[in-house]
C-alpha cells in the first residue's frame, strides 16, 4: 500500500516534498530575475541607476537591494522550511504570500513597461511557481502532515 511517505523523508508525504522542491525551484528563479534584471537584461538595472545617480551610488544601490533581497528570500527559506516541518502557520503564510504575488502579476500591478516577451515570461517565473508550491501542500496526504504535527504546549 503506498503511503505517500515514499523516500521523501522521515515522515513526510511527497507533496510536501514537492512543495519544498518548488520553493527552492521559486528562490532560485528569483535570484535569476534580480541577476537578469540587475546586470543582464536592457535596459539593466545597473544602467538605468548609473544615467540617475552616478556609477558609486548605482553600485550602493544595487548592492542593498542585494541586500534585502537576501534576507527576504532567506525568510522565505525558513518559513518553507517550517512547513516542511509540519507547521500549519508556515503552510498559511506562504499560501498568503503565493496569493500576494499572484495578485500583483496577475492584476498587472508588477508591470513595468518590459519590452521583450520573453522577458515577461521569465519575470512572472517566480511567481508562478510560488503558486504552484501551494497547490500540493493543501493534497490530503499534506493535510495529514500538518495536523499529526507535534505541538508547542505554553
Amino acid at each position: 500500500m503506498e503511503t505517500g511517505t515514499g523516500s521523501a523523508g522521515p515522515g513526510r508525504p511527497k507533496q510536501i516534498e514537492a512543495a519544498w522542491a518548488l520553493t527552492l525551484a521559486a528562490v532560485a528563479a528569483e535570484v535569476l530575475v534580480w541577476v537578469l534584471g540587475a546586470f543582464v537584461v536592457p535596459p539593466t538595472g545597473l544602467d538605468e541607476l548609473t544615467g540617475f545617480a552616478g556609477r558609486s551610488a548605482a553600485i550602493t544601490r544595487l548592492s542593498w537591494s542585494a541586500g534585502v533581497l537576501a534576507v527576504l528570500l532567506g525568510s522565505w527559506l525558513f518559513v518553507a522550511a517550517r512547513m516542511r516541518a509540519g507547521r500549519g502557520w508556515a503552510r498559511a503564510v506562504l499560501t498568503v504570500v503565493a496569493a500576494v504575488f499572484l495578485l500583483f502579476r496577475i492584476g498587472g500591478l508588477g508591470t513595468d513597461g518590459i519590452d521583450p516577451a520573453w522577458w515577461a515570461v521569465v519575470n512572472a517565473l517566480p511567481d508562478v511557481l510560488a503558486a504552484a508550491a501551494v497547490v500540493p501542500m493543501y493534497l490530503p496526504e499534506a493535510r495529514a502532515h500538518f495536523s499529526s504535527a507535534p505541538r508547542r504546549t505554553a
